[in-house]
C-alpha cells in the first residue's frame, strides 16, 4: 500500500490540475487567446526561469552524470530513426509520417518532468540535465521527420537552418545554458533577485498543467485511430519497456531512474500539433497522438512508477 501511495503522490496532483484546466476552459474561464497567451508565458518565460533557478542554485559540476547523460541521448537518437525507419515503411501516407514519428518518441519533459520531481522529490533533481541531452535532438529530429515528409516539396528547403533556428531560439533550451556560468562559478543571486525568480519560477507547472488540460481536446481522439493508437502505445510502453531494463542494467537507481522513466514515458507534447501543422505534416494525427498519450499516460506513469517502486529500484 505504501508503495501505491508513493505513486499517487506523484501522479495524481500532476492530473488533477489537467482535469481541472479542462473544467475552467468549458466555464468559460480561459478564452482561446487566454490559452495562447499562456502558453506562450508558459513557454518563453516561467519554464526557462524555473530551469534556471533549479541549475544556478546547484553545482551542476557535482551533479553532472556522463553516463547518464549519454544513456539519455543515445536512447533518444535510437528510439527516432528505429520508428523514422518503422514509420516510413508502414504507413501509407507519407504527410503521416513525420507526425506519427514525432508523436511516438517525443515527450514533455520540462512540464511533466519537473512536475513529476517536484511531487516526488521537492526539487527538479536530474531533469535538467536529462532535457539538455534529450531536448535538443527533439526539436531536431520532429523538424527533420515533419519536413521531408511533407507533401509540399518547397517545405524542404532551409531544412538546416530551420532546425537550427529552433534550436537555439528555443527558450528551455536557453534557459539550461545562461544557468551553466551561474552554476560552475556559483554565482549567488541578490535576495531580492533569488525570490522574484523563485515566485516566477514556482508558477510554471501549476499554469502548464492548466493549459495543458484546456487545451484538451477528446473528440480528436477518434480521428485515425490506428496510426493513433500504434504511436501512443510506442510512446507510453513500448519505450518504457526496451530502455528501462537496459538503464536499470547499467546501474541506474532512485531519482536518476525516475528522471529515465519521465524521458521514456511522458505524453506528447501539445507543441508537436503546432509544428506539424506549420510544416504541413498530418496535424490531424499530431493533434489526436496529443491527446490519446495525455489521456492515458495518467495510467501508465502510475503503473510504471508503481513497477520499479515494488522492484527497489526508486
Amino acid at each position: 500500500m505504501d508503495n501505491l501511495i508513493f505513486c499517487l503522490n506523484a501522479t495524481v496532483p500532476i492530473f488533477v490540475l489537467i482535469i481541472l484546466g479542462k473544467l475552467l476552459q468549458r466555464w468559460h474561464f480561459f478564452s482561446p487567446a487566454t490559452m495562447k497567451d499562456m502558453d506562450n508565458l508558459v513557454f518563453k518565460l516561467l519554464l526557462p526561469i524555473s530551469l534556471f533557478r533549479s541549475i544556478s542554485s546547484n553545482s551542476i559540476a557535482e551533479q553532472f552524470d556522463l553516463r547518464f547523460f549519454l544513456f539519455c541521448f543515445c536512447a533518444t537518437l535510437l528510439s527516432f530513426f528505429v520508428i523514422w525507419a518503422g514509420a516510413s515503411l508502414l504507413l501509407p501516407e507519407k504527410a503521416m509520417v513525420g507526425a506519427f514519428t514525432q508523436g511516438a518518441f517525443r515527450g514533455s519533459q520540462a512540464i511533466l518532468g519537473m512536475a513529476f520531481m517536484m511531487n516526488l522529490y521537492g526539487n527538479a533533481g536530474l531533469v535538467p540535465l536529462m532535457i539538455l541531452a534529450s531536448v535538443p535532438l527533439f526539436n531536431i529530429f520532429s523538424v527533420v521527420a515533419l519536413t521531408l515528409s511533407a507533401a509540399e516539396p518547397s517545405q524542404k528547403k532551409g531544412l538546416a537552418g530551420r532546425t537550427l533556428h529552433g534550436v537555439v531560439t528555443n527558450p528551455i533550451i536557453l534557459g539550461i545554458l545562461i544557468a551553466l556560468p551561474f552554476s560552475f562559478l556559483q554565482v549567488e543571486s541578490p535576495a531580492m533577485v533569488a525570490k522574484t525568480l523563485d515566485a516566477l519560477a514556482n508558477c510554471a507547472t501549476p499554469l502548464a498543467l492548466l493549459s495543458i488540460g484546456a487545451s484538451f481536446e477528446g473528440a480528436k481522439a477518434f480521428k485515425k485511430i490506428v496510426p493513433t493508437s500504434a504511436a501512443s502505445f510506442i510512446k507510453l510502453v513500448g519505450l518504457p519497456i526496451v530502455f528501462l531494463p537496459v538503464a536499470v542494467w547499467m546501474g541506474f537507481r532512485g531519482q536518476a531512474l525516475v528522471t529515465i522513466l519521465i524521458m521514456l514515458g511522458t505524453p506528447a507534447p501539445p507543441a508537436g500539433y503546432v509544428m506539424a501543422k506549420k510544416l504541413h505534416g498530418d496535424a490531424e494525427l499530431a493533434s489526436s497522438i496529443v491527446v490519446v498519450t495525455t489521456a492515458f499516460s495518467a495510467v501508465t506513469l502510475t503503473v510504471l512508477l508503481y513497477i520499479v517502486r515494488v522492484l527497489g529500484l526508486v
